[in-house]
């Protein structure tokens, strides 16, 4: 899924500058001037997860992955990073023909940037 990706808008001045880019399926939105290609493979690799997982689901189980991981003491950027979505993406974000590959429910398994 390649999505369809829309640079710049109004919705980036509501949100932090450390956002370069999200994934809402089946959209992919990045802030202007920041686009580039592991950028743009670690937003679809997010619309396929959340693809499979019908969409809804992957936000919820995104919010609740991302707050188990701050209750557990971990701060923004670890409990960020530490989401099992997030691992995989950035991962596999420089990984040529990586999302003809990927398996399904790829972001379960243990991953290693």
């Amino acid at each position: 899924m390649k999505g369809l990706i829309i640079e710049g808008g109004w919705w980036w001045k509501y949100l932090p500058r450390v956002n370069r880019a999200m994934a809402l399926f089946p959209l992919i939105l990045v802030r202007k001037g920041v686009m580039h290609p592991a950028l743009l493979q670690h937003e679809r690799i997010h619309l396929a997860q959340q693809l499979e997982l019908l969409v809804l689901p992957f936000y919820l189980w995104y919010i609740l992955e991302y707050t188990w991981h701050r209750l557990t003491g971990k701060d923004h950027l670890q409990a960020y990073l530490a989401i099992s979505f997030e691992r995989e993406a950035y991962a596999h974000e420089n990984e040529d023909g990586y999302l003809q590959r990927r398996p399904f429910w790829a972001f379960l398994k243990r991953h290693h940037s």
